[in-house]
């Protein structure tokens, strides 16, 4: 977690490049929060499943998160508040540790990901507007590089590159298991030297 505190610097990897908005557009900001759970069995992420009906995402595995709104201070604000509209989890629950670097999706976003030590117990209350499930998974499973799979398709013409991180039933895919990977970067980059 030391690592995640020094912010640590991701290389890019050419065969795998990660999607960017061309420089004309001028992206949509976002923040999600990628919580760490100090469970008593280990550490765990927390996730969510949007519900089948949203216009953006439907029924996707993701970290609760949305849009920067203009009441928000910054990235670290809208990922709390957004986290505890979509999942009730509350801010005091949370001690920021750290951010990956953002993320650009095809839908417009540049996705700031704000990670966060939550200490049990909590009480969540999803919404069940946006929110289908909240869900855990150890962090080990996606500390295992095997778990990261690796996709190309073709999309408007372009090629994009994604991972996918298959848990429990689940697909993990794109921005999100893209987040995972950096995080898995970035907290075994010391065991690589």
């Amino acid at each position: 977690m030391e690592r995640l505190r020094s912010q640590g610097v991701l290389q890019e990897d050419a065969d795998f490049p990660r999607y960017a908005h061309s420089p004309e557009l001028k992206p949509v900001p976002a923040a999600v929060l990628v919580p760490i759970v100090n469970q008593p069995g280990g550490l765990t992420l927390m996730l969510t499943q949007r519900t089948a009906h949203l216009r953006d995402h439907a029924g996707q595995i993701s970290f609760p998160g949305g849009r920067v709104d203009e009441g928000d201070s910054d990235r670290i604000a809208t990922a709390l508040r957004e986290a505890e509209e979509e999942t009730g989890l509350n801010p005091s629950r949370v001690e920021i540790i750290g951010r990956l670097p953002d993320y650009d999706i095809p839908t417009g976003f540049r996705v700031t990901p704000i990670v966060g030590w939550v200490e049990p117990p909590f009480e969540l209350k999803p919404d069940p507007f946006e929110v289908a499930d909240v869900f855990e998974v150890p962090l080990e499973f996606f500390l295992d590089p095997a778990n990261h799979k690796r996709h190309s398709d073709v999309k408007n013409g372009r090629i994009r590159y994604y991972y996918s991180m298959p848990y429990g039933g689940r697909n993990i895919w794109g921005a999100t298991a893209g987040m995972l990977h950096s995080l898995y970067e970035i907290l075994t980059a010391d065991s690589a030297r």
